[in-house]
């Protein structure tokens, strides 16, 4: 079921402002600012978001992940992490933070493992894009890169076209990494997704070295995150889609 919004033409305003219409002037230089944009809609059951919260808080704190901050010319990066469902509920968790050590990487993980999960209606891809590129806006933080990295399990059905917004962000130098999750079993009585891993690769990932890593399920989403986390961070090259 399709929830109607407002006419294409109608998003112009709302899309600049969600953007972000110009970067602030940053202070600090890091690797990569980075924003984990995370999937909280209703689609994900208690057992799955528990499963994709503690993906990331074990991949925060994995050495792999670890081994690539510390490889970089400055040896830190800038790290955001926002939840989202519906153009109505899109929430940074916890704000930007230096990780620059097992130690912050260590703290980001355990304030992550202790802050509230939510459930939210509807999905709203393109709502959390534009909310993530927002975050950039004054993060205090100059970079040669700046990622949106956006994972989720279903395609909009509520809010601007995913595409619209990409389009927008990648204009303006961003590059949007995608983690979608092919969910094996039916969803409030549709059948599984299938082509959703298309999706993503279509209609959200874009930018220089953009690039999907799929995941099988939400117990294979630990091992996707890690391996996506590493490649995102170290910037490795690789095709641009990486099935499960």
């Amino acid at each position: 079921m399709k929830r109607r919004t407002a006419l294409i033409g109608s998003l112009a305003a709302p899309l600049a402002t969600w953007a972000g219409a110009s970067p602030a002037r940053a202070q600090t230089p890091v690797d990569l600012q980075l924003v984990l944009a995370v999937d909280v809609s209703r689609s994900i059951d208690e057992v799955e978001a528990e499963l994709q919260r503690r993906g990331y808080v074990e991949a925060l704190t994995n050495q792999h992940v670890i081994d690539a901050i510390l490889s970089g010319e400055h040896k830190r990066i800038a790290l955001c992490y926002t939840e989202w469902a519906g153009t109505h509920y899109q929430v940074a968790v916890i704000d930007w933070t230096v990780i620059d050590s097992p130690t912050a990487a260590r703290r980001f993980a355990d304030k992550l493992a202790e802050a509230p999960r939510t459930s939210q209606s509807w999905t709203a891809v393109g709502a959390a894009l534009a909310f993530a590129g927002a975050r950039f806006d004054n993060s205090g933080f100059e970079s040669k890169r700046r990622v949106i990295d956006i994972s989720g399990d279903g395609r909009t059905n509520d809010g601007p076209p995913a595409e619209l917004v990409r389009d927008k962000l990648v204009a303006q130098g961003f590059v949007i990494n995608g983690l979608p999750v092919m969910m094996n079993r039916t969803n409030f009585g549709r059948p599984p997704d299938t082509g959703l891993d298309k999706y993503y690769e279509e209609n959200v990932i874009g930018g220089p070295g953009s690039f999907m890593i799929s995941a099988a399920s939400f117990d294979d989403f630990g091992r996707a995150v890690r391996s996506k986390l590493v490649r995102e961070i170290s910037a490795a090259p690789r095709s641009r889609a990486t099935p499960a």
